[in-house]
């Protein structure tokens, strides 16, 4: 059974999951939920994580099992909800780690709010300008119409997606948590999220150079789906930036959990 515990907390007037762990106070981590998975996505990196900061994870809205709301499915409006969380949760200089969905808006945080995080680790998410995406996700973005999306069954979409996962075997209650995230149109209602990857990723662009807070990039080398081009993109603009490339694919948390979790940690230490 998972270490991660869940609990509910209304931040905003949202139903916002999240989980806490037992680690040491004098460093805190804010962990952001990736895309179509929830915050169990870092179940396998989790006791190594705590053992170096007391972690926050939590389900962003709309994600995994939070409440949606449809003003914040935007990387910029999510980033200021980021802020709004840590100031909930009382952390007053956390690092944050945003995977997936969380790197544009973690970044988008960290340069409106500069000071505001300790550190920043992103990666495995849309960034470079012009779009360099692939696979399905290129067409969830780019798509004209998401009719078909609705009409598919969201579970199944899911399912295709964590199945792309390589090396490592899913907990059967964390594959059961994904799932059950994933009801009616919750996939559909979601997508806008990335869909406004091409209006706010080049004004983001245009943020980074800006930016003063210490930032890792970790990509997986073989992601089909947000190739590494995406992370360098980010590390080229980003003054002082560590990029970290693993063996991996696109679910790098899960696939690398111990590099992974060693390049968090490392880099937790140095900042």
């Amino acid at each position: 059974m998972s270490e991660i515990k869940t609990r509910f907390r209304t931040i905003n007037g949202l139903s916002i999951r999240y989980a806490e762990s037992d680690g040491p106070r004098d460093v805190e981590a804010l962990l952001l939920s990736p895309w179509p998975e929830s915050l169990y996505a870092f179940d396998a990196t989790w006791p190594k994580l705590a053992e170096h900061a007391r972690l926050i994870a939590v389900d962003l809205p709309g994600f995994g099992h939070s409440e949606l709301r449809e003003d914040l499915l935007s990387p910029k409006a999510m980033g200021e909800f980021v802020v709004r969380v840590a100031d909930e949760f009382g952390l007053a200089a956390p690092h944050v780690v945003g995977p997936d969905i969380g790197t544009a808006a973690s970044l988008f945080a960290a340069a409106a709010h500069p000071g505001r995080f300790r550190s920043v680790t992103v990666g495995s998410g849309g960034a470079a300008v012009p779009l360099r995406l692939g696979g399905v996700l290129e067409e969830w973005v780019l798509a004209e119409d998401l009719a078909p999306y609705r009409a598919m069954e969201p579970k199944d979409v899911v399912t295709t997606a964590i199945n792309a996962i390589e090396g490592y075997e899913l907990p059967r209650d964390v594959r059961e948590d994904y799932l059950a995230a994933y009801w009616d149109q919750r996939f559909a209602d979601q997508m806008p999220y990335v869909r406004a990857y091409p209006a706010e990723l080049p004004i983001l662009g245009d943020l980074l150079p800006t930016i003063t807070t210490p930032v890792q990039i970790i990509a997986g080398a073989k992601d089909p789906v947000v190739p590494v081009v995406n992370a360098e993109y980010l590390h080229e603009r980003l003054t002082g930036s560590r990029l970290t490339v693993l063996d991996a694919g696109h679910f790098v948390w899960e696939e690398d959990a111990p590099g992974y979790a060693k390049a968090v940690t490392d880099w937790w230490r140095a900042n």
